[in-house]
């Protein structure tokens, strides 16, 4: 089911709004989400079909202890649920709902050479005109664009490299 774990994100998302604790919520989160993303045994652990839910559950509430309870009980769910697999996407999707509540917009920037910090401050301030929202960008550096950028914001992407360009132009050739 593709749309699990936007309900699961949605329900959390919700759940911390209402009683005040979004920021220690995303804190708690993010931070579990990155010990399992870096952990290899915790992923293979959280997912092993062979493992018996009251360990797994167990195991979890140790790990948790300390942490929010509505992480806690997210967590919990999706691995009752068979769903600990999910986590990371729940995790991804709470941060885009925390994003768009916050006025946020993250985006990618792609360019063929580093930028200094002046010239990727520029771009982010027209994209932030252009937006009408606080931008946070990372960046990073690909130099098979040539000469250009590529900005990814969620799913849509606008490619200005050169590199795409002469593909557009290579397309539209052999349609003629």
């Amino acid at each position: 089911m593709a749309v699990a774990h936007r309900i699961y994100a949605d329900a959390l998302f919700q759940a911390a709004v209402e009683q005040d604790r979004l920021d220690k919520v995303r804190e708690d989160f993010g931070d579990f989400v990155a010990a399992v993303e870096s952990v290899p045994e915790l992923q293979a652990f959280l997912t092993n079909p062979e493992i018996d839910a009251g360990q797994r559950r167990a195991a979890l509430e140790g790990i948790l202890e300390g942490g929010d309870e509505l992480v806690r009980n997210v967590v919990l769910l999706a691995a009752e649920k068979h769903r600990a697999d999910q986590i990371g996407e729940i995790f991804r999707e709470f941060e885009r709902l925390v994003a768009q509540l916050q006025r946020r917009l993250e985006v990618e920037l792609t360019t063929a050479i580093v930028l200094s910090d002046e010239d990727a401050q520029s771009i982010v301030a027209q994209i932030e005109q252009a937006a009408g929202r606080t931008v946070e960008a990372t960046r990073s550096v690909d130099p098979a664009l040539v000469g250009g950028f590529v900005l990814n914001v969620g799913s849509f992407r606008v490619d200005a490299s050169i590199r795409g360009r002469l593909e557009r132009l290579r397309q539209d050739l052999a349609r003629s």
